[in-house]
C-alpha cells in the first residue's frame, strides 16, 4: 500500500510541477507576444521622416566684417613671411660673395 501512495503522491507533486511550469511558459509567451505586437505597431506607425539638424551649409553664418579683417590679417602675415624669405635669400646671396667671392 505504501507503494501505491508513494507513486501516487510522486505523481501528483510531478503534476503540481508541471502544471506550474506549463502556466509559467504559457504567461511569458502571452505577455511576450504582446509585447512583440506592440513594438511592431511603433514601428509600423513609426514617421518616416527623422529630425535631423540644419545642414552645415546653412548654419555658416557669414560676418563681412570678420572677413575684411582675417583677409587683411592674412596678407600682411603672407607679406612678413615674404619679406622674411626675400632677406634670407640676400643673407645667402652674400653669404656665397664672401666665402667665395665674386659673383654667384
Amino acid at each position: 500500500m505504501s507503494f501505491v501512495a508513494g507513486s501516487l503522491a510522486g505523481a501528483l507533486v510531478m503534476g503540481g510541477i508541471y502544471h506550474g511550469f506549463s502556466n509559467l511558459v504559457q504567461t511569458r509567451t502571452a505577455q511576450h507576444r504582446a509585447d512583440i505586437h506592440t513594438l511592431s505597431e511603433r514601428i509600423a506607425n513609426a514617421s518616416t521622416t527623422i529630425p535631423s539638424p540644419p545642414p552645415a551649409s546653412v548654419r555658416i553664418t557669414h560676418h563681412p566684417l570678420t572677413s575684411l579683417i582675417q583677409s587683411k590679417w592674412n596678407d600682411e602675415v603672407a607679406g612678413l613671411f615674404g619679406t622674411a624669405w626675400r632677406w634670407e635669400q640676400r643673407a645667402v646671396e652674400l653669404g656665397k660673395k664672401v666665402l667665395y667671392g665674386g659673383d654667384s
